[in-house]
């Protein structure tokens, strides 16, 4: 099983960067994992729903265990986003398509996070789909 198959098996993704607006790819992406049976929960600090579900300020207000950190963020967002996913014991971080920070993905692989930069969750999952 390779890096994204392990993440896909995951269930339970913080959406980073989740808009209410859906003109936005976070939007769409959100709906999808919904669709497909995953967990969303959004992080969005300027928002208390999204998608029908509670949206929280940051990574640390969530109350659960969390699995992925999927990130909507620019890159030079993404090293306090790492910090943070893996102090709530997050288990991988996602840098959405057109998202990379080198060292945010050094920082949670070497605290044993699955990471996967510039790359899109929803495409991921779909190749997936229809992958033998």
């Amino acid at each position: 099983m390779n890096t994204i198959e392990e993440i896909l098996a995951m269930r339970t993704i913080a959406i980073v960067g989740l808009s209410p607006n859906p003109a936005r790819p976070s939007h769409g992406v959100g709906l999808y994992l919904i669709a497909n049976g995953y967990e969303v929960i959004p992080v969005n600090p300027g928002h208390t729903e999204i998608l029908g579900l509670t949206s929280y300020p940051t990574l640390k207000d969530i109350p659960v265990k969390v699995d992925i950190v999927d990130v909507f963020r620019k890159g030079e967002a993404c090293l306090p986003i790492a910090k943070t996913a893996i102090e709530i014991g997050a288990k991988a971080l996602w840098l959405q398509e057109g998202v990379r920070n080198d060292e945010a993905v050094k920082i949670a692989s070497d605290a044993g996070l699955l990471t996967v930069q510039d790359r899109c969750i929803l495409k991921e999952h779909r190749k997936s789909l229809s992958s033998p």
